[in-house]
C-alpha cells in the first residue's frame, strides 16, 4: 500500500497499525476488500482503495477500470453471505466533516432488519450506527474466510 496516512482509520487497518478484524478478504491491483469495522452487520464488506485518496474525481485509470467489476463481484458475494433481500452500496467518504480515505460499503439487507429497525437506505444505516451492535471477531473471521472462498472461486 502506498500514500498511507497515520491518522487515516482506512491505512492503519490495512497497514496493520490496528488490527483488522477477519484480515484482508480479496485485493486486486488496486483495492482491498474487508469486513466492516463497525455496526452494519455481520457479512458487511468494505471495497477501499489500496492507496490513500479521499475522492472518487482522484482515482487513477487502474483504479477506475477495476471498481465496477469489483462492485460487482462483491455485491454477490454479499449477497450470499447474508441472504439480502437487497445488497447496498453506499460510498463512504467523510468523518467529522472532513473528507477521509473513500471507501464502498456493501451491506446486505434483510427484510428482518428493515422491519427490526424500522428503516431501509440511509435511515437503516444510521439506526443500527445508534445501536452499535458489531457483530464478535470470531464471527468476523469465519465471514471473512466464506468470502475468501467465494472470491477464489470466481
Amino acid at each position: 500500500m502506498t500514500d498511507t496516512f497515520d491518522d487515516c482509520l482506512a491505512c492503519n487497518l490495512a497497514s496493520g497499525r490496528i488490527p483488522l478484524p477477519g484480515g484482508l478478504i480479496h485485493e486486486t491491483g488496486a483495492w482491498r476488500v474487508e469486513h466492516c469495522v463497525g455496526p452494519l452487520g455481520l457479512g458487511t464488506l468494505i471495497v477501499k482503495p489500496a492507496r490513500h485518496v479521499t475522492a472518487v474525481a482522484d482515482l487513477s485509470g487502474q483504479e477506475a477500470s477495476e471498481l465496477g467489476p469489483l462492485l460487482v463481484r462483491t455485491s454477490g458475494i454479499v449477497r450470499e453471505l447474508t441472504a439480502a433481500d437487497q445488497v447496498y452500496n453506499c460510498l463512504w467518504s467523510h468523518a467529522g466533516g472532513i473528507p477521509v480515505h473513500l471507501h464502498y460499503v456493501i451491506q446486505g439487507v434483510t427484510k428482518e432488519q428493515t422491519e427490526r429497525f424500522g428503516a431501509a437506505g440511509p435511515g437503516l444505516q444510521m439506526a443500527m450506527f445508534t445501536n452499535g451492535t458489531t457483530p464478535g471477531a470470531q464471527e468476523i473471521e469465519e465471514t471473512a474466510g466464506t468470502a475468501r472462498r467465494l472470491f477464489a472461486a470466481q
